[in-house]
């Protein structure tokens, strides 16, 4: 992390923080390297260690038959991070007032067994410092979480852009580690802050903006990362998961202090988590996390009131300032009668200023056909739709710093639904297609609830068989018409497992610009990039990787993928392993690196890819303290063993 999160600790030590979390259940905190061994040992001692790595397979076999899937052989990224930046940790002083603490929140949350499990913690992470754990909430997960803190603490009303971009930036450096994120937050501008990193992070994982002072918003918020693949910036609030750049806080006091006037909530919490999937915003891009850490902070809001000065006006207008919200009476309009305003707003569009015009009802959006509307149009200020005027401010600040685009580019921009922070109309439902509706006069479905049953049955089975095929064109057509194209089959597997399994690398291509989550696992735990892999499908591999797939497997396991697939003489899955940033010299259940493998099952071919692409340690020994080029000696495969001698004199000759 950076040198402001955590404590007074530096980047070096955090990142050793995660990196030195337990490699096992059995509390060995820290990550031990294989030493190297020599011919030496005795028979005793590798028939010890043979019999350790046979119990520790059994071990994780057992764990993964009786618990939750996680794995015992933990992984930092497996969690999630809980940046903490508000009033949660406050405690008073000693003049009875609330203030930060450092530390305070951790101790805090390791006292609820709602919030943490200390059972399961003393079973599986006892030795483990600053790992808590969500006790079984009936989903096919747990959820393993850290909490970090920012230094120093901050009211959110004394939050600024240089915060924003700090945030954003220790994301983006932390995101391979986490699965999700949880900012606990102050009320008062935490809309502010939900819009702005909406635009500075794209191409997201899950990512969440949490209510930091109730223990149920806390909760919930893990429970929705941890278990659903929602890629956006959201606040989470009395049981509702809102979109971030959608909200506004609309009371000071009540539980109900945010609302989302023009959009309906992406999630309702009750006895059941109901998500609002056809509402999730997905990125569009094939590319990983990127952030934006730079925004224009010469904006302003301007709200219009009756007899308004046009000196008032002139002000706002004039430089610094780039960009303005303008926010009008009831459905976008503004005084016609005002020649002295409206001349203003056209002299400031003309020399480059962006002025955009939003209601000042909190519902409704702006309609340009009404008169004293249109007037602002021809004066050049640009239609808000129904953006939020914290979502029109970090909008604009956001297209401001786009240095590289053209001011009609930045225009355009503005009126382009960039993060669903304004509404689109869609096509028509799919419910009206036929054969749907065959189906249900079939089954004399007459009621709306049996239909969305009967829809949530068939979708999936649907967009799965046309994802089989490869007919893109198809698909095309179910997602103009809504259909969501992440729909998961009786085995939880998404189209995108089919695509990957049936080799249809379009389709692939064309799910991925549609945002469907490349990470999503299928009943058996497996990603799409786990399937390519498998399938000796490089180029679906490389196709995932560079859309942020990750190979998230502890790295006994992966070694195992190694050894069986050198042994066999797979290369292309080799390749794709190296590909998802994993290292070739992981070790096996049984201690063996894939060149060991490949040596002993005489895999010329991949044994020279090995030592001489992606030059492996040749020198490392299996337990039995045999290194390869002694292998290749003693079953006499000559070719190999020449191999390694031409290697081994080219680093003599350097």
């Amino acid at each position: 992390m950076t040198d402001k999160l955590l404590s007074d600790e530096s980047c070096d030590s955090d990142a050793e923080l995660l990196n030195n979390l337990p490699l096992n259940g059995t509390g060995d905190v820290r990550q031990k390297k294989n030493p190297h061994r020599r011919l030496s040992l005795n028979l005793a001692q590798n028939l010890r260690q043979h019999h350790q790595l046979l119990q520790q397979q059994q071990q994780l076999q057992n764990f993964q038959q009786t618990q939750s899937p996680i794995d015992p052989f933990f992984e930092p990224k497996q969690s999630f991070g809980d940046l903490h930046w508000g009033t949660i940790g406050m405690v008073k002083n000693h003049l009875g007032v609330y203030e930060p603490r450092r530390g305070a929140l951790e101790q805090v949350l390791q006292k609820y067994p709602q919030l943490h499990d200390r059972e399961y913690f003393r079973e599986s992470f006892e030795d483990s410092e600053h790992l808590l754990i969500l006790p079984d909430t009936g989903e096919k997960t747990r959820v393993i979480y850290t909490v970090y803190e920012y230094d120093p603490l901050l009211d959110s009303s004394n939050m600024t852009i240089d915060d924003w971009v700090l945030i954003a930036k220790n994301i983006k450096k932390e995101y391979h580690r986490f699965t999700g994120f949880v900012i606990l937050h102050g009320t008062d501008t935490m809309a502010y802050t939900a819009s702005a990193l909406s635009f500075m992070l794209k191409i997201l994982i899950p990512l969440f903006e949490a209510r930091s002072d109730g223990k149920e918003n806390l909760l919930n918020s893990l429970i929705i990362a941890g278990n659903y693949c929602i890629p956006e910036v959201t606040i989470l609030f009395n049981n509702k998961l809102f979109r971030g750049n959608r909200t506004s806080k609309i009371s000071a006091s009540n539980l109900d202090a945010f609302d989302s006037p023009n959009m309906s909530p992406l999630v309702n919490i009750g006895i059941k988590i109901d998500v609002d999937w056809n509402n999730v915003y997905r990125p569009s891009t094939i590319a990983k996390v990127h952030v934006h850490s730079k925004l224009n902070r010469n904006v302003t809001l301007l709200r219009l009131f009756p007899s308004i000065t046009v000196e008032t006006i002139r002000v706002f207008l004039q430089e610094p300032i780039q960009g303005v919200v303008l926010q009008t009476y009831g459905a976008g309009n503004a005084p016609s009668n005002r020649k002295d305003i409206l001349n203003e707003f056209r002299e400031a569009t003309k020399r480059g200023l962006i002025i955009v015009n939003i209601t000042q009802c909190p519902n409704g959006k702006v309609d340009p056909s009404y008169e004293t509307g249109n007037a602002l149009i021809e004066a050049g200020v640009i239609p808000g739709a129904d953006m939020t005027p914290e979502a029109c401010l970090a909008k604009l600040s956001y297209i401001l710093s786009k240095e590289e685009w053209s001011l009609e580019k930045k225009r355009e921009m503005v009126r382009t639904n960039l993060r669903g922070e304004m509404t689109v109309i869609r096509g028509q439902n799919i419910e009206d297609v036929n054969l749907v509706q065959a189906i249900a006069n079939t089954l004399k479905v007459s009621t709306s609830y049996e239909m969305d049953r009967l829809r949530s049955a068939l979708y999936p089975a649907i967009v799965c068989a046309i994802t089989a095929r490869g007919d893109v064109d198809s698909l095309i057509q179910l997602k103009k018409n809504g259909i969501d194209l992440c729909a998961c089959d009786y085995d939880m597997r998404t189209p995108l497992h089919i695509a990957v399994s049936h080799g249809h690398k379009n389709v692939v291509k064309y799910l991925l610009s549609e945002g469907v989550n490349v990470h999503a696992k299928d009943k058996n735990n497996k990603t799409p990039l786990h399937i390519a892999i498998k399938n000796q499908q490089y180029d679906i591999a490389k196709i995932l990787v560079d859309a942020g797939a990750l190979l998230d497997l502890p790295k006994v396991r992966i070694g195992d993928w190694l050894t069986n697939a050198a042994a066999k003489g797979h290369l292309d899955m080799l390749k794709a392993i190296k590909l998802s940033g994993s290292s070739l010299e992981e070790r096996d259940t049984f201690g063996r690196q894939c060149l060991h493998a490949a040596t002993e099952s005489n895999q010329i071919e991949v044994v020279n890819y090995l030592i001489n692409v992606v030059n492996v340690n040749r020198h490392k020994t299996d337990i039995y303290g045999r290194t390869a080029k002694e292998m290749a000696e003693f079953f006499g495969y000559h070719q190999i063993w020449n191999i390694f001698d031409r290697k081994d004199s080219e680093i003599d000759s350097i």
